[in-house]
């Protein structure tokens, strides 16, 4: 309840501090902004997972944003090969980010960064938190975020327990606007500035649906 209240506070300041500047005529162009970027798993004792950062601050300003989110199963049974199972937001832990992969970031504007947070509470357990292994994971689950950050997004069934896979396919549709990445987590928090870190070369599509682990947390 606390984490649900917590999201709608901040979605709220976030919303009200851009309306204040538009009421004003101050809204320019942004001197700040909240990144989201994408990330996957795919190694360890762990499932496949993917996941999304969120860092920065927002336009309308306030306190700087430094938050993880995915989507998984509260327990790791094998009913979760049967069927629906509770689910819940994993706030990702900082030594789990850094031994993962992130590939790509886009700047949000703040009204979608507070879809984001809109995102997370739903999924979250004040709203639909039902975790299926074949139509709701933790692939869906970013997805949605990725839609919400207003990327272009296709489905590709048979990507959609594969995080690694999906996150690349995203590349090639949104190219122009994205920041290709393609780096581990140890990497990436070394940059002295994330938001200017480097590119590197959009995988190929054959390189996208390559076969990798069924499995997705």
């Amino acid at each position: 309840m606390a984490f649900a209240m917590q999201l709608r506070s901040l979605r709220a300041m976030v919303t009200f501090g851009a309306a204040a500047l538009l009421s004003l005529g101050l809204a320019g162009p942004a001197q700040a902004g909240v990144t989201i970027s994408f990330w996957s798993h795919e190694f360890g004792n762990e499932f496949p997972h993917a996941f999304f950062v969120l860092e920065g601050t927002p336009d309308a300003g306030g306190e700087p944003v430094q938050a993880s989110y995915g989507f998984t199963a509260k327990a790791i049974t094998p009913a979760i090969l049967m069927g629906s199972v509770p689910g819940r937001i994993d706030e990702t832990k900082h030594g789990y980010i850094e031994n993962s992969d992130v590939h790509f970031s886009v700047m949000l504007t703040d009204a979608q960064y507070a879809d984001v947070l809109r995102l997370v509470e739903e999924w979250g357990e004040a709203g639909d938190h039902h975790y299926n292994l074949n139509r709701r994971n933790c692939v869906h689950f970013v997805a949605e975020a990725a839609r919400r950050s207003g990327l272009t997004v296709v489905e590709v069934r048979q990507l959609m327990k594969k995080p690694r896979s999906f996150v690349h396919s995203l590349e090639p549709l949104n190219q122009g606007r994205v920041r290709l990445l393609e780096m581990d987590g140890e990497k990436f928090y070394a940059l002295a500035d994330r938001t200017a870190a480097p590119g590197s070369v959009a995988p190929a599509v054959q390189a996208a649906v390559a076969p990798q682990p069924a499995g997705a947390n």
